[in-house]
């Protein structure tokens, strides 16, 4: 019923995009009282009644792990506290590169992670470009998978660049690209690459020409910003005209924000799925996926088709 209760709450590193959610959604957050002890060990507890409502739990996943464990214990209270429906909004899906079984005695971090949101109590599940699609049928409980196109899309036409290319930095993320360029009226191209181990680019090939052309590099997240940088560097030495990058999660880890300062990319445009230190470089622009997120809350809480929130 679209008249039951709905109660937002968020785990503590993702308040600034949960109060902007709430913003747009017209709803205050509610209020939790976490209890930390000595050891570190901490303990939420929602501050108000939830009993027969609809609760929605935000909060991102990327480590430390404790940012999981939060969001586990929220569920685990709002289900003993008697809430009828416990929807899980996790912008940023942590654990989701581990999406398959690549090497002998490996685990599948996302599969177990899907456990427990739904052990915990989880009802649905609501997030945004997972790393591999896949992941969904990881789930025996509805997910609303969103894609951050919808935000990408209008700014990619607000730059007017003449001459469009979009661009994958890797062969993984070519489907992406080419729906992208395929709504824009523009060229693809793909920067295969080869690695010896994780967050190492060995070497890299582009397929494809850009020659005066504007690029954008379109990913799902950016990490060290390694494979970013180096696609920029081929495709500049290639001839392109410039070079911007998308994506949605800004993991941002090791050296990226010096990566992505000295790199040969003019701007890279991501969401706030993850906090974001743009003082750092100034070469990121963070565009928001706050109001995505809130209109599909709506919709899901009023049972309502979300297909019209998605262009690819």
């Amino acid at each position: 019923m679209a008249d039951q209760a709905t109660y937002l709450f968020c785990t503590r590193t993702s308040r600034d995009l949960a109060e902007k959610i709430a913003n747009h959604y017209g709803q205050e957050l509610g209020k939790i009282n976490f209890q930390q002890f000595s050891d570190g060990e901490f303990e939420p507890v929602l501050d108000q009644s939830v009993r027969g409502g609809r609760v929605f739990l935000i909060g991102s996943t990327f480590p430390p792990a404790d940012n999981l464990l939060e969001l586990l214990l929220m569920i685990d209270a709002a289900k003993r506290a008697s809430a009828k429906s416990i929807t899980v909004v996790i912008p940023y899906f942590g654990l989701a590169r581990q999406d398959r079984k690549d090497k002998p005695r490996a685990p599948i971090g996302a599969k177990l992670v899907a456990n427990l949101l739904t052990a915990a109590g989880a009802t649905r599940i609501m997030t945004i470009d997972l790393h591999a699609d896949q992941i969904q049928g990881f789930f025996e409980i509805p997910v609303d998978h969103l894609y951050a196109s919808t935000i990408f899309v209008d700014h990619i036409k607000s730059l007017n660049l003449d001459n469009l290319t979009i661009a994958s930095p890797d062969m993984g993320g070519a489907k992406r690209a080419k729906n992208y360029a395929g709504y824009l009226s523009a060229e693809v191209v793909i920067a295969y690459k080869e690695r010896k181990k994780a967050n190492v680019v060995e070497e890299m090939f582009l397929i494809g020409d850009v020659k005066d052309r504007n690029v954008i590099l379109i990913d799902d997240m950016i990490d060290t910003a390694g494979t970013l940088c180096k696609a920029a560097e081929i495709l500049m030495k290639n001839g392109a005209k410039s070079v911007r990058a998308m994506a949605t999660h800004a993991v941002l880890s090791g050296k990226a924000y010096e990566n992505i300062e000295n790199s040969q990319i003019s701007e890279v445009i991501v969401t706030d799925t993850i906090p974001v230190k743009s003082e750092l470089s100034s070469k990121i622009k963070v565009l928001s996926c706050a109001a995505l997120f809130a209109d599909v809350m709506k919709m899901v809480h009023e049972h309502k088709s979300i297909s019209d929130k998605f262009i690819i």
